[in-house]
Parts: structure tokens; C-alpha cells; sequence
């Protein structure tokens, strides 16, 4: 049964939009899928599907997020090897020795990720900006915080986009690989 990854933008920061991870957990156990496991507290599920796309998937988990806990919130869905691709594309993991310091930034179809090489202008080095096939990497060497370019990923240039960092990507990654996943 193919393995698919949710992951929810801008959720559980601050007051503003709270998913509780048992609540979204159940929500897309509802919604007829299984193995369904959360991942820190940011809006990360891995789930089976039987069938469906992940832009499917997608758009449902959202409306059933609107309807049932009354957020409003963009939802990326990735297969499993969609994200296995991500991960062996990423051009800047080997130079990141600071996992929380490269960001992944998701997109759900080609031309939002297309529209994140914008962002690019921005970089200023030691930091590096680089959109791939499957996703956009930002190294922020001296940190996210200091950087305009993670500023614009993480804000309005990047709305089309949801972003984690390198070490929660992998975490992913091998909670997709599990054989109940």
C-alpha cells in the first residue's frame, strides 16, 4: 500500500491556528487511511492510502482540517517516493553540518516551485539557494533568523510553499520507510 506524507503550513506557532497532532491523527484515520503517525508538533503525517493522488489527498485533508476543527490551513502531500526523491536530489546536505540550518521547501505542483527561484535574489553568501526537481533548499549558514532569504521563504514569497528543516525531513523520511507506514 503506498506511503504518502501530509505536511500542514503555518500550524501550531504561536496562539493562531492550533491542530492538536491526536485530532489531525484521527482526522486522516477517518478519511480512510491507515498507519497513520504524527511527527513533532509542526503538522507532519505519514498515512497509507489504497488509492488516490497526492494532490487528492491533499485537497481532502484540508477541507476535512476546515470542517472539522474549523482551521484554515494549506496542506502538501507527497508519496513516499516523491520524498525519497527529494532527499537524494538535495545538492546542499552534504555542505549542511547544521540540519536545522537547511530548510526543504515542499511545493504541491511544478509551477509553485517554479515561482520560489524569485527568492534566489536574496541570497547573500555563505548562504546558498537552490531549486531542484522536486523541491527548493535553503542553507542558511549563519541561521535562518539572520537570513532575508529564509525570511521570504518562510513568509509571503513562499505561501505555495511549506518548508522543514533538513534533520525533520529525514525523520520523515524513515517513518515513511517503516514497514507498518
Amino acid at each position: 500500500m503506498p506511503t504518502f506524507i501530509a505536511l500542514l503550513r503555518g500550524i501550531n506557532v504561536g496562539k493562531a491556528k492550533r491542530v492538536p497532532m491526536a485530532e489531525l491523527r484521527s482526522l486522516v484515520g477517518k478519511l480512510g487511511h491507515t498507519g497513520v503517525a504524527t511527527l513533532l508538533n509542526s503538522g507532519n503525517v505519514v498515512f497509507n492510502a489504497t488509492k488516490g493522488t497526492p494532490t487528492k489527498h491533499a485537497r481532502e485533508i484540508a477541507a476535512a482540517i476546515s470542517t472539522k476543527l474549523n482551521v484554515e490551513v494549506p496542506v502538501i502531500v507527497k508519496s513516499a517516493k516523491e520524498l525519497a526523491a527529494i532527499v537524494a536530489e538535495n545538492p546542499l546536505a552534504e555542505k549542511a553540518a547544521d540540519h536545522s540550518r537547511l530548510l526543504v521547501a515542499f511545493t504541491q505542483n511544478a509551477e509553485a516551485l517554479s515561482s520560489l527561484g524569485a527568492i534566489g535574489s536574496l541570497v547573500v553568501p555563505p548562504e546558498q539557494f537552490e531549486v531542484g526537481m522536486n523541491a527548493a533548499y535553503l542553507h542558511c549558514v549563519t541561521g535562518i533568523l539572520n537570513s532575508k532569504a529564509g525570511e521570504a521563504l518562510l513568509g509571503k514569497a513562499g505561501k505555495s510553499a511549506t518548508t522543514r528543516n533538513w534533520a525533520t525531513v529525514l525523520k520523515l523520511q524513515a517513518l515513511a520507510s517503516e514497514p507498518n507506514a
